[in-house]
Parts: structure tokens; sequence; C-alpha cells
């Protein structure tokens, strides 16, 4: 129907309406309005737009796809299960892990949530000369203005660096949070602290923060993943060990009417610094990440 304005409580399933009481049962429904069983006319008007009034009950079937556009009630007015308009609205999701492109918004899509991180930094190296490298910086995550900046790299043990890799910040987002730090080792030179735990990675928003290696034998620091900071190496005998990288930034914005397309980046792990004389490579950092839901 185009229009009905109803001053009286109506209640709907499927296409019936039933109107406080069934007590009258439609028999007619012409040009002239809508009549009872008993000929009385319920609404006048025509079919395409009636016009209930007074006080009037019954139910009322309405073929095809009858639509109401103004209701005047002060009751209550429960809809029926439908699809269509009514129906609750799909979701899709798209997870990319490495490498850029342009991101193209889906047909009808309404609005897109991304969620990103930027790449870990790689632990420090370890060794007693200046072959010895420092942990090389996260990558960083972009999809259109929003920003996860990549954790940098935890420092190599010759140069004496033994505080962590920092956690990337973060920009361009509704929610924008620096990822956490690589773990420091002891640095004392006097006595020497050979024989350390290398520093862990440090976690971004979804974890992925890396063990230290082990002690006393020079062991390699784990693999960072979904954005954490690599593993410091462990110490030796004659090494100290040496500091994890920080995970990368994470940054979460809800974009409504989304444009057509999006550059987009996946920050890259940094490299574990480099061995130098008796020492080993830091563990890697993990890669960064990006989640975008679609809402129809």
């Amino acid at each position: 129907m185009a229009g009905i304005i109803i001053a009286d409580t109506i209640r709907a399933s499927g296409n019936t309406l039933t109107l406080n009481s069934a007590t009258q049962t439609v028999a007619t429904i012409n040009s002239a309005g809508i009549y009872s069983s008993a000929g009385n006319l319920l609404a006048a008007g025509t079919f395409d737009s009636p016009t209930f009034s007074g006080t009037v009950t019954g139910t009322y079937t309405l073929g095809g796809t009858p639509s109401i556009s103004t209701i005047t009630n002060t009751g209550t007015l429960t809809l029926p299960t439908t699809t269509g308009n009514l129906a609750l609205s799909t979701r899709t999701v798209q997870v990319f892990t490495s490498g850029s492109g342009t991101y193209t918004t889906p047909t009808g899509c309404k609005a897109i949530w991304v969620r990103l991180v930027g790449g870990g930094g790689g632990g420090g190296g370890s060794g007693n000369d200046s072959a010895t490298g420092n942990g090389v910086a996260g990558g960083n995550s972009t999809f259109g203005s929003v920003v996860g900046n990549g954790g940098s790299g935890g420092p190599n043990t010759y140069n004496g660096g033994f505080t962590g890799g920092t956690g990337g910040s973060a920009s361009g987002g509704d929610i924008n949070t620096r990822g956490g730090a690589g773990q420091t080792t002891p640095g004392n030179s006097s006595p020497d602290l050979f024989q350390n735990y290398g520093g862990s990675g440090g976690n971004s928003v979804f974890g992925g923060g890396a063990t230290g290696g082990a002690n006393g034998a020079g062991g390699t620091g784990g693999l960072g993943v979904n954005g954490g900071g690599g593993g410091g190496i462990g110490g030796n005998n004659t090494v100290r060990a040496s500091a994890g990288g920080g995970g990368g930034g994470y940054s979460e914005k809800l974009i409504v009417s989304p444009n057509a397309t999006y550059a987009y980046a996946v920050g890259a792990g940094g490299s574990g610094g480099v061995a130098g004389n008796g020492g080993g490579t830091g563990g890697a950092g993990g890669a960064g990440l990006i989640i975008v839901q679609e809402y129809y």
C-alpha cells in the first residue's frame, strides 16, 4: 500500500494485519474501500491508499507485496521475518600478510574496518668485533592514511648497546598503539656478564614477540610473528647476550562510505643482526599484517 494511517493497535505477521481482535472478516476489497463479510465499510478509499479511522478490528490479508509508508499509532508494530531490505547485513574479510598494491572496495560495501600492524624489528647480533651487526628495523604497514610503523632493531653487543629495540609508533587511526619494546639484557663489563639469555622481542597488539636465545651456548633468538620483534642471541663464555627487537605499531580505523580504492603496503619483518667473532645472529622480526573487514 502506498500509505496507511492507522489510529489503533496493529500487529503484523507475514502479510496479515490484525487490528485489536479478530472480530471482522474481510470479504471485499474494491475501488470504494474494504468491506467486511457483514457488508460494513472498514476502510474508505482505494486499495492502494485506504484510510482507517475510528475503532476498527479484524484481520486483513493483503495480497501481492504491500508496504506501509505511514503509521500513526501509539501501540507496537512487530515487523514480520523477511529478507531483502530488512535482512541482517553480511560481512567479508580480506587479510594481507605481505607485499603492496591497491585495495578495491567491493561493490555495495558501506563501511570497512581496517586494522594493521607494522613489522617487528630484528634482534641484535652478538660478537666481540666490529663485524657484529644491529637488528634491522621492521617495515611500515600502511592503508591509505592509516599507518603502523615498524619496531626498531635490537643493538649488537660489540658496541655496548644492551637496551631493547623501541616499539613502532602508529598514526591515522581511531586507535593508535605503540608496539612493545624489546627486552634489555645486562651489559656489565666489570665483571663481564657473558652467559645470559638473549632478550625477548617486543610484542605487537597481536603478540608474536620471540623468545631470546639460551644462555651458555649462544642460542639463536626466536623469530617474531604478527609484527612481534625478533629475539636476541644468547651469550656464551666470551660474548655477551644481545637485546630483542621492538614490536610493530598498531592502528585501527572504521571508514564509513569508503573510497573506491586505497593504496596499501605490509611492512616486512626486520632481519636479525649479523654475527661477529664468536657470536651469533639475532632472530628476525615478524612481518606486519593488514586486516580489512567489509560491511554491506
